[in-house]
């Protein structure tokens, strides 16, 4: 972990909790162990690097493992608990942009219900209705506690959150990584303009999910202009799925349904599988499903 100082105690804030000081704690959990308390700091736990100080105490300093953001100048992009958090560990840019709920997570903390509706375009009381009763349980039930050791029923639901929260983060920037080394792009030329299909080629061992990463490899690359079309291992056969990226109408898989080779096409043509594996026919397939010029 890049937190450079073993952490053996976590000190936020009593009283109400929120989204951003209970992740954040749920990640210190999953890296460190350290139990929590819930509590004004004192002096000494913000100089003591070995306590780490979460969303309150006006100090950010991750070299003392210190991460509060409440003393940031209001007309600051909004940064919470938690994205300093994933600073320290070396992960928010990859949370920013794996974890869509990330964003109005930090709007909601720093700038309230109205202005986080606003910003994301909806209204103001969609963002009320998208809670459920898991985030009620387990922010009441953090909020009641003042202290919360290994062990405990609460602790180990946040270190499960924490642990999962940094596989997922992990996992996609390898694939990204394993992406970026096997794959290759091909031509394609759309109403006189060339375009791009992304191959993703069959090695062994086949990852768990050999799709999964694609889309985020494509906007990670700054590709999402020039990528029309995706070719990857179909993880249920020995073939391969053919699918539009971003559902960008200039390939039409209705157009394969007759392939011998092609044993399944969606009727609304985004998707399609085949057995076919040999490099050529794959891309004799993404040509004959390009809507051409009539």
């Amino acid at each position: 972990m890049p937190i450079s100082t073993p952490v053996s105690r976590i000190v936020t804030h009593p009283g109400s909790a929120h989204k951003d000081d209970l992740l954040a704690c749920a990640l210190l959990v999953a890296s460190q162990g350290a139990a929590i308390e819930r509590r004004e700091p004192v002096p000494e736990d913000l100089e003591d690097s070995s306590t780490a100080v979460v969303d309150v105490g006006g100090r950010y300093e991750p070299e003392k493992n210190n991460f509060d953001h409440h003393q940031f100048p209001k007309d600051d992009p909004p940064t919470c608990s938690l994205s300093l958090v994933l600073r320290a560990m070396d992960r928010y840019d990859a949370a920013k942009q794996f974890c869509s709920w990330l964003e109005p997570a930090e709007w909601f903390d720093c700038r309230g219900p109205n202005a986080t509706a606003k910003h994301l375009g909806v209204p103001r009381e969609a963002i009320h209705q998208l809670n459920s009763p898991i985030d009620v349980t387990l922010l009441r039930r953090f909020a009641s506690l003042e202290r919360i050791d290994p062990g405990d029923t609460i602790y180990e639901v946040l270190r499960m959150i924490g642990q999962d929260l940094i596989e997922y983060i992990d996992g996609l920037l390898e694939k990204i990584a394993y992406i970026d080394e096997h794959s290759e792009l091909w031509s394609l030329l759309i109403e006189g303009e060339r375009k791009s299909v992304l191959f993703l080629p069959r090695l062994d061992p086949l990852p768990p999910e050999p799709s999964a990463g694609l889309d985020l490899y494509v906007s990670r690359k700054g590709l999402e202009e020039k990528v029309v079309g995706l070719v990857y291992p179909d993880r249920r056969n020995t073939g391969y799925g053919l699918s539009r990226y971003n559902d960008k109408e200039c390939l039409d898989f209705t157009r394969l349904q007759d392939e011998a080779d092609v044993h399944f096409a969606h009727a609304r043509g985004f998707v399609a599988k085949t057995i076919a594996t040999d490099i050529d026919r794959l891309r004799e397939l993404i040509d004959q499903a390009r809507v051409k010029d009539d």
